[in-house]
């Protein structure tokens, strides 16, 4: 089984954090939430998350996959933090599916981590600057290579699929789609 872990930091986008967890669960994967430095998470709307670990307890595990939800100060969080920096870097070297939606694309993988220079990826829109070599288009989700980013909360839906389908292929991802009336 496939393993996936969604990091998750104080002021985080609530859809773009649960809605990744529940469709990657709902199409059969292990997914553990990992919180920034607790496991008591508030969103950027005040929602409480209870995230099933902490990330330092999970640096010595190896994931599938790794999602960085957005929000500004999720991001801006997650982006400062040398661990989770870390913990992305090692994960896409090693050829994990890296995800990131709203800010999370430019302020983390592009900004903090240098995961875009050269690659094609989408982001909040006004963000998009803020990322050195990057090449930004304007669409809702964008794939390259083992990065898919998603332009916000709008967007996680159709960018959880996306996850799906490059973890499980198409049929997988479309058969959820249609379980989930996205079609």
């Amino acid at each position: 089984m496939k393993k996936i872990c969604v990091i998750l930091a104080d002021g985080c986008e609530e859809v773009e954090a649960v809605t990744p967890i529940d469709y990657l669960r709902r199409a059969g994967f292990a997914v553990t939430s990992a919180g920034l430095a607790s496991r008591e998470i508030i969103g950027g709307h005040g929602i409480g998350i209870a995230a099933d670990s902490v990330l330092d307890e999970l640096d010595d595990e190896n994931f599938d996959c790794v999602v960085v939800p957005g929000g500004g100060k999720g991001s801006e969080a997650i982006a400062a933090d040398t661990l989770a920096r870390g913990f992305i870097q090692r994960h896409a070297e090693a050829g994990a599916l890296i995800g990131a939606l709203c800010a999370a694309p430019a302020l983390v993988l592009g900004k903090a981590c240098g995961l875009l220079e050269g690659r094609d990826f989408t982001c909040y829109p006004g963000l998009e600057g803020s990322v050195p070599g990057g090449r930004y288009k304007a669409e809702r989700t964008v794939r390259d290579g083992r990065i898919v980013t998603g332009a916000g909360a709008g967007c996680a839906g159709e960018f959880s699929i996306a996850l799906v389908e490059e973890l499980a292929g198409k049929n997988a991802a479309k058969k959820l789609a249609a379980a989930l009336l996205l079609s």
